[in-house]
């Protein structure tokens, strides 16, 4: 004990002799002041950033009093790997410790402890999320990709395709999950048993090859690629992207059962808002073009993952109160949502100056460690009990647990899968294929270019609202009034159908209004589709079954986009002699089989309430023993 407390304190110093970066600013302010063109004013709003960043240290030594008391390490492994990252900032070090600390024994204060780190990976897995969004911003840097490899539009929609297969195609992060990280799985990692840390790890490689590759053939320092080869890049990254998300969500599942479609909600919702922050990132870091960004892309992610990977685990711990701190995180994200659409509508209408921009991101990043809060708040050690994972392990809920969970083979046997899949189909197949045409279809109605861009940067708030809001919505009425959450996928299609025939109409301001409706419900499937699935076929292989689910989603947006859109656009472009369609007409027909198709999986997804009203009564609330 005494040797490792001097081993201890020489660590710190040799970290205190790496952590002067801020003392050295006057060596490379001069290169920063160059090569960005800064005069002294803007280089001086700089400095002044960096020294109140490396004063204000309340929050380090708010996270190290509520962290650091009566925890012992967990991963051995972990402290020496996280010291080398917390080099990367000047608070590194402190959150890093916080994150490699976890409880060890089975005492009502470590398991208060418990508690605390089931909140810590929770908060953990939200800033992951937040940064793996990159597929969203897709439009953003492909103009380099078309232009640096000399592709016309067909063949950068081939690339396009190979992204969106490559993100709903997350069957392989599901078997994983279940293979190496579910609570119930027997395989060890030298002699440890294994965790999300590997899915996460695994998805964070994938994401780095596959932009850093894109990257070095974009800047020409390889050969240019075929584009087989190009979009073998493009698949790599994006189906990274299906195993970060699949560690998050799964893993909150299993934390939060009794809360699934809240947590879930917020899970997909920061993943959906994390194309604008990762947006924000680069106009304050780099804004030197596109060039550079897909650079962040390969980097960011990765390192962020690195970061955060081992503090997302499952606990065996659950708060009788816990939903109150589910609505501080809820809180967090709809104040996260509401400031980045205030920045989007502010960058709209007015260029922002670099200290504007320093200053709005410098206030996101506030916000975003927000849910800290949540995670440090003292907890009662009167304040937990099992979960419904460890509970179902009791021998009195052991056949129902082999009832209720099923396997993929299993699933797909079953009625509800396909159900299931087929209001996949028509809810996110429709929704995909309004945003990837969104754009267009303001230009034949006579929207201005700012117009339109607005209504894409916009999107992505619609989509959050639809992903937290059904999420949180369908756990109340199920709770409180035992309506089977199925109701609410029938609810979201009809009113998304709604807002397609709005589209359709061509009035007046009516694109406005049906990309709101069609954003918000298209976005509300994310998190209902995967949090029914959990219910209905249990948590064992809830990774493998919803990304199987998932791959109805680019199965309809092909059908719509290609079969529907694509051959009714050039044949009344064709009727009129043109290239270019303009006019109602031009999108009205689509928008209106859309609808109908829409309203056919509103009619399938009541059939699902109806087959399952049953079960959501008398096993789902049984198994997590009602609203908290």
């Amino acid at each position: 004990m005494e040797n490792s407390k001097w081993i201890a304190t020489v660590a710190y110093i040799w970290i205190q002799c790496s952590a002067g970066a801020s003392y050295t600013f006057g060596i490379y302010s001069a290169a920063l002041k160059s090569s960005q063109g800064y005069d002294q004013s803007t280089l001086d709003s700089v400095s002044v950033f960096k020294d109140i960043g490396a004063n204000i240290g309340v929050l380090s030594g708010l996270l190290y009093d509520a962290v650091t008391d009566n925890h012992r390490l967990s991963f051995p492994w972990s402290s020496r790997f996280w010291t080398f990252v917390g080099l990367l900032g000047r608070h590194g070090s402190v959150l890093c410790r916080l994150l490699a600390y976890v409880p060890f024994q089975s005492s009502p204060l470590d398991r208060k402890m418990a508690v605390k780190n089931k909140w810590m990976s929770t908060v953990a897995s939200i800033w992951i999320q937040c940064t793996s969004g990159s597929l969203y911003t897709f439009s953003f840097y492909s103009p380099a990709l078309k232009a640096s490899q000399g592709y016309d539009q067909s063949t950068l929609d081939t690339v396009s395709v190979f992204k969106d297969f490559g993100a709903n195609s997350g069957v392989l992060s599901g078997l994983l999950y279940t293979a190496v990280a579910s609570p119930f799985s027997s395989i060890t990692f030298r002699g440890r048993k294994g965790g999300p840390w590997i899915v996460l790890l695994i998805g964070a490689i994938q994401c780095f090859l596959g932009y850093f590759l894109m990257w070095l053939s974009v800047t020409g320092m390889i050969n240019r690629p075929p584009v087989p080869v190009m979009c073998v890049f493009m698949l790599l990254a994006a189906h990274g992207v299906t195993f970060l998300n699949t560690a998050n969500v799964v893993t909150a599942v299993i934390n939060f059962p009794n809360h699934s479609g809240t947590i879930v909600g917020i899970m997909k919702g920061f993943l959906g808002l994390s194309g604008a922050i990762l947006l924000q990132v680069y106009q304050t870091v780099f804004n030197t073009g596109p060039t550079h960004y897909i650079l962040m892309l390969s980097l960011l992610p990765f390192l962020n993952t690195l970061l955060f990977m081992s503090s997302v685990r499952p606990y065996e711990t659950n708060e009788v109160d816990e939903k109150r701190n589910i609505n501080g995180l809820s809180l967090c994200s709809i104040i996260v949502a509401a400031y980045l659409f205030t920045i989007i509508i502010l960058e709209q209408a007015v260029t922002l100056s670099v200290p504007a921009h320093i200053v709005v991101f410098s206030l996101l990043v506030i916000l975003l460690a927000s849910p800290l809060y949540v995670a440090v708040k003292p907890q009662s050690t009167e304040n937990f009990e099992e979960t419904n994972t460890t509970r179902l392990l009791n021998s009195s809920n052991q056949d129902f647990l082999e009832e209720h969970n099923k396997n993929l083979l299993q699933a797909i046997c079953t009625v509800n899968f396909w159900c299931l899949f087929l209001t996949t189909v028509t809810g996110m197949g429709t929704g995909l294929a309004t945003v990837n045409n969104l754009a267009q279809v303001g230009e034949s109605l006579g929207y201005t270019s700012y117009e339109t861009s607005t209504l894409v940067s916009l999107w992505s708030i619609w989509n959050f609202m639809g992903r937290f809001g059904a999420g949180y919505v369908s756990d109340h009425f199920l709770y409180k009034k035992k309506w089977a959450r199925p109701v609410f996928i029938a609810i979201t299609l009809a009113l998304m159908s709604v807002g397609l025939c709005v589209i359709a109409s061509g009035l007046p301001g009516a694109l406005y209004v049906g990309s709101i409706l069609v954003g918000v419900f298209y976005g509300s499937q994310w998190s209902l589709m995967p949090t029914i699935a959990s219910e209905v076929f249990g948590v064992l292989h809830f990774g493998t079954i919803f990304n199987t689910i998932t791959i109805a989603g680019p199965i309809g947006s092909y059908v719509i986009s290609v079969r529907v859109i694509g051959y009714i656009y050039d044949r009344e472009a064709a009727w009129g002699g043109t290239e270019d369609c303009t006019g109602t007409h031009c999108f009205r027909l689509s928008f209106l089989i859309m609808a109908f198709s829409t309203f056919l999986g509103f009619m399938i997804a009541m059939m699902l309430f109806l087959r399952t009203r049953r079960f959501y009564e008398q096993i789902v609330l049984r198994r997590d023993g009602g609203c908290r």
